[in-house]
């Protein structure tokens, strides 16, 4: 009997050890943190989890995957939302925030705070200050603007006036000023620096040095952190541990992702035109991709 039982133990151990090693190669290929896999002791052992959080919604960056997870978490904690005013889907884009834009934000008087804010927007920090509590926890996300702008021109070709009459990305880029008419401002705010735009940044704006180093040191100061699309799996670990909050709260599924079959690859020399044209979203993605090394920059 007793060698029977020790038998049995290690057995136990054995298949345990097996379990162990099937994780930790598991989180190898997927390249996703393994103490997201498995529990930690004192997991929020530093604080309870953060309940004010501003996510500032850039476009077509995985962004719709990340507002899930928030309005999920606001749900499950009975938290409250800063919603568009009129039932609208956003927060007065493409022009800058105002506080007015939120639903019930004049209704509860001037000191009235949200917990929760990630519908798009154009960021205007003043305002949204007046509608998120003064700890709000700040973040964004940033994705490679030469495959993010390649996503923008399927999506809003017939909505873009620069992207309605050329036949592809390609020949847009090959010439952008024939299609790209300045004046018309905000209707073209997809079709160059998207995401310096919805920073709220002159998207039109000469990529001088002096002046996209001061914009960069702004961006720092206002947001604790800017996830990368690109490795959005190390990006949701990192915004799990500073935001403590449990593996449940962060776990979801892609919304609004395209099939590879859909999108078009594009040529060495197209990709470089890109970051050409979009000069100020490259020297953003650039500078906040390598802060932190790969994932995400934490200011």
């Amino acid at each position: 009997m007793p060698s029977s039982l020790g038998g049995l133990q290690r057995c136990f151990w054995a298949v345990l050890l097996l379990l162990a090693l099937a994780v930790l190669l598991l989180g190898c290929i997927m390249h996703v943190d393994i103490g997201l896999l498995m529990p930690q002791l004192g997991d929020q052992a530093d604080g309870p989890p953060v309940t004010n959080v501003m996510f500032l919604k850039t476009h077509k960056t995985a962004s719709s995957t990340v507002l899930n997870i928030l309005y999920r978490f606001a749900e499950t904690h009975n938290l409250s939302a800063a919603l568009p005013a009129g039932g609208r889907f956003h927060l007065g884009y493409p022009w800058l925030f105002l506080a007015r834009y939120v639903e019930g934000a004049e209704q509860g008087g001037p000191g009235r705070r949200f917990n929760i804010m990630c519908n798009h927007l154009r960021f205007n920090p003043p305002e949204v200050q007046k509608v998120m509590h003064s700890d709000t926890f700040y973040f964004s996300i940033l994705r490679n603007p030469v495959f993010q702008l390649e996503s923008s021109f399927v999506y809003y070709k017939s909505h873009v006036p620069a992207f309605r009459n050329v036949s592809s990305l390609d020949a847009f880029l090959a010439s952008p000023w024939t299609y790209y008419n300045q004046s018309l401002g905000l209707s073209n705010a997809h079709a160059r620096n998207s995401m310096w735009f919805d920073l709220g940044f002159d998207n039109g704006a000469p990529p001088e040095e002096g002046y996209v180093r001061a914009r960069l040191l702004d961006v720092e100061q206002r947001f604790q952190l800017l996830l990368i699309t690109e490795h959005f799996n190390e990006s949701m670990v990192l915004l799990r541990r500073l935001l403590r909050w449990r593996l449940d709260d962060v776990v979801a599924f892609r919304l609004n992702s395209r099939s590879q079959h859909s999108v078009t690859p594009l040529s060495p020399a197209c990709q470089e035109r890109a970051k050409h044209w979009c000069a100020l979203d490259w020297r953003l993605y650039q500078h906040f991709n390598r802060t932190s090394g790969p994932g995400c920059a934490q200011s």
